[in-house]
């Protein structure tokens, strides 16, 4: 299964490489989200700052979409489907490796987003470790969900429209426990007063729905792909 999962996400990353349509839509998206939130708030950074983390998810959230409907869109292209199908991979591997592709762009999206909030918006990117752990736990999470859903959508004429009704709720937990993940580390104190285990409750959270989908996935994923 995991050399299955490494093979197509190998295939996923390359053709994204090669075609640069994150680099072209999803990365101009989520820097256009940052900005008109920025002006919507205002110049002060008073006002930026706290409102940084929870900017931050719903910026990446939004991106996930279009990442997302980019993964299920690629086995679309002459008949790939049916060449996955045929493949003898294991489908939870094929599962692993769609979320695998999918969480490897969503983080490269989120090291650049995290640097776009410390220079526009002021936020001192404190408690590093829980904040790359909130970012590697829900990449997990959302790209799971989003692949369940997506293979769930594509097969439906509206997936346009079906894809956000079904994907959004479901990682609306990811942005509730991503935001006060990041909350509380970038606002514990510094030094002494800075509480070892802020942020680790909410990472608790990320973990278990991660880990919920990764399982639901590898077992769903197979007459998903049927039905598609």
């Amino acid at each position: 299964m995991l050399s299955d999962a490494l093979l197509v996400a190998g295939k996923d990353l390359r053709i994204e490489l090669r075609s640069k349509v994150a680099l072209n839509q999803v990365a101009p998206f989520a820097a256009c989200v940052l900005i008109l939130f920025g002006f919507a708030l205002g110049p002060g950074r008073a006002a930026l700052e706290p409102a940084a983390p929870g900017l931050f998810w719903v910026t990446v959230l939004l991106s996930a979409l279009l990442a997302v409907h980019r993964s299920m869109s690629i086995e679309s292209d002459d008949d790939a489907r049916d060449g996955l199908r045929l493949s003898g991979l294991d489908p939870g591997g094929i599962f692993l490796g769609k979320v695998l592709a999918i969480a490897v762009q969503l983080l490269a999206l989120e090291v650049a987003l995290a640097v776009g909030i410390a220079v526009f918006y002021g936020a001192h990117l404190g408690g590093a470790l829980v904040l790359v752990a909130a970012c590697l736990l829900a990449s997990m999470g959302v790209a799971a969900a989003g692949a369940i859903y997506g293979v769930a959508a594509h097969g439906s004429r509206a997936r346009e429209t079906l894809l956000p009704l079904l994907f959004l709720p479901v990682v609306a937990p990811v942005l509730l426990a991503g935001t006060k993940a990041w909350q509380e580390a970038l606002t514990s104190a510094p030094g002494a007063g800075r509480s070892a285990g802020a942020g680790s409750g909410w990472l608790i959270v990320l973990g278990v729905f991660a880990l919920v989908y990764l399982a639901v996935g590898i077992v769903a994923f197979e007459p998903l792909l049927e039905d598609s």
